[in-house]
């Protein structure tokens, strides 16, 4: 993150992904401040003129020319050169990132940053102030990468980026973080040993393979209450798990109805 300034963090569903990018903002800004951290979600329908700049209409309807997100994010970070600053994009590769971006394609790059590469905004007026991006504006975005209905990325957009994989983990870590709540430790064996079961099956499945594991955040909210685990844990699997893996292999049922009753079959009572 340092060396690029660019960071994407992806991987599987449910592998904490967003989590980690508002937590090492904080990291790095030494604090949770909200001011400093701007968090925004592309979308299919999200566009160059809601994050960098466009023509929107006002609160009397009338359409004016109008700073987005990313504009008024960097003006923040302009006027505190001397903090560190971060924009969190989540479900980067929802948005058509190419067309949102623009001219970011160049500014992002961690030596083109500063007004000495400074370019003006299509939408911008003569005389208008060029556009750039601080040095200490960090960007961190997320992908997942099961999504079949997303294009992947333009590669002009993934040169300007590091890229970290996330795995699901469902080791020691885990074992400790629910044992440290209270989450009984046979409770604790079934979850760890089906669900890296059910990964192994997922990664090897040539349809599918290691972007569709089912990750460790599904289990990261156990109950507070040691005798209530068990039904908590069945509840994950029955009402979010075995339904996903029925869209996984929708055009297998016994395959999903094979793997569901793996996954539920004698589960502990308490």
């Amino acid at each position: 993150m340092r060396r690029r300034r660019n960071l994407i963090l992806q991987g599987p569903p449910g592998t904490g992904k967003t989590f980690l990018a508002r937590r090492l903002a904080w990291l790095e800004l030494g604090a949770t401040d909200a001011a400093r951290v701007e968090l925004v979600q592309f979308h299919p329908s999200y566009s160059y003129e809601d994050f960098v700049q466009g023509f929107r209409p006002d609160a009397h309807g009338q359409f004016r020319l109008q700073d987005g997100i990313l504009v008024n994010f960097c003006q923040r970070a302009g006027q505190d050169p001397k903090r560190p600053y971060f924009l969190l994009i989540d479900e980067l590769n929802r948005g058509h990132v190419a067309r949102i971006f623009g001219e970011l394609l160049l500014l992002l790059e961690a030596d083109k940053r500063g007004p000495a590469h400074a370019v003006r905004l299509p939408y911008s007026p003569a005389g208008s102030p060029p556009f750039f991006v601080p040095e200490n504006v960090y960007v961190i975005g997320t992908m997942n990468l099961a999504d079949r209905s997303l294009a992947p990325l333009d590669y002009a957009l993934r040169r300007r980026f590091a890229f970290v994989r996330l795995a699901p983990g469902f080791d020691e870590p885990l074992r400790q973080f629910l044992a440290a709540r209270h989450v009984p430790s046979a409770i604790i064996q079934q979850l760890t040993t089906r669900l890296h079961q059910l990964n192994q099956t997922i990664a090897d499945d040539p349809d599918l393979g290691p972007d569709f594991c089912i990750g460790h955040s599904y289990f990261c909210q156990p109950p507070a209450s040691p005798v209530e685990a068990a039904n908590w844990l069945r509840l994950i699997l029955e009402q979010e798990i075995a339904p996903l893996l029925t869209d996984y292999w929708l055009d297998q049922p016994a395959k999903a109805a094979q793997q569901q009753k793996k996954l539920l079959s004698g589960l502990l009572d308490g």
